[in-house]
């Protein structure tokens, strides 16, 4: 696993890899279950796009079958799988449940991320 994309163990876990990052990249967070066919659906998704942007975007992985992760869960009012939340700056920015697709992804983090907007050179490359 490339290393912008990595599991979250735990409040703590979450705080330093998410939160305390998020302050200088844009961290989608993806609440997701191995019982759920959407959230294996959106994974590879969620994995090629993040990769498009060259380490510009982090990507979360909380397995919320986990029991702190499941408790993150319901700090972000996750209603359903998969949800990917967008934080920024220590803040949820935005989010989106269900699978979508790698064109979905891409123009969710460009009209949604202050970060990318503002970083020198937003484009993929």
């Amino acid at each position: 696993m490339p290393k912008f994309v990595f599991d979250i163990n735990g409040f703590s876990d979450f705080d330093e890899r998410v939160l305390q990052a998020s302050a200088q990249h844009p961290v989608l967070v993806d609440f997701w279950a191995d019982w759920c066919s959407p959230c294996l659906f959106l994974d590879p998704v969620l994995k090629a796009v993040v990769a498009e942007y060259h380490g510009k975007v982090l990507l979360a992985k909380v397995d919320t079958e986990e029991d702190e992760n499941l408790k993150l869960a319901g700090r972000y009012k996750v209603r359903g799988f998969p949800t990917v939340v967008l934080i920024e700056k220590g803040e949820e920015v935005a989010r989106f449940s269900s699978a979508r697709t790698k064109p979905f992804v891409r123009e969710f983090l460009d009209d949604n991320s202050q970060l990318l907007a503002t970083s020198t050179n937003s484009t993929r490359l």
